[in-house]
């Protein structure tokens, strides 16, 4: 292993565990609370599936989002860059199973997360440049897929870190 799969190893530990840390203690009503109506989220199908709200292209401006469908949707983005760039390259986001719950979607994000630890493990410096595949067909380049999800923690965690805060200043205000 070389100096910059260690650098990539350290920064996405990093950035998932100061993203992790933000969802301690995170309750039902908090995980689906609207900050603004019309706000994306997770929600059941007519056949008791949960589903995500979705469109492509992506809507401009972006939809305001719960923390429901931002965790999900990191965790996710995990499941689905694994597959992808190191699995068999199976999963759509209409056959990836939406987690329902606070602890389901936890559960994903920390299995997708172990999923690209792994992965990340098995990459040495030569490989870094090799063409791997993303969920919508293009090919990057594997040290692009560690980089993207280090990216992909800091900001949505980011944003959860935020709305956590609004909603527990809402709540206060009560």
């Amino acid at each position: 292993m070389g100096p910059a799969v260690e650098l990539l190893e350290r920064e996405m530990s990093e950035a998932f565990h100061d993203m992790r840390q933000r969802l301690h203690g995170l309750a039902d009503d908090e995980f689906f609370w609207e900050p603004i109506a019309g706000s994306w989220t997770i929600f059941r199908t007519e056949d008791g599936r949960w589903d995500h709200h979705y469109a492509e292209p992506d809507p401009v401006p972006a939809p305001f989002t719960t923390i429901a469908w931002r965790l999900t949707h990191i965790a996710m983005c995990k499941v689905m860059y694994h597959e992808h760039a190191f699995g068999p390259g199976a999963l759509t986001w209409r056959t990836i199973e939406t987690p329902g719950t606070v602890a389901d979607a936890i559960a994903m994000l920390d299995a997708g997360h172990a999923l690209l630890t792994q992965d990340l493990a098995e990459v040495d410096e030569a490989d870094l440049e090799r063409q791997v595949r993303t969920n919508w067909g293009e090919l990057w380049p594997v040290w692009r897929i560690f980089w993207t999800m280090i990216q992909h923690d800091a900001h949505h965690g980011g944003e959860i870190g935020a709305l956590r805060d609004l909603y527990a200043g809402i709540r206060t205000q009560v």
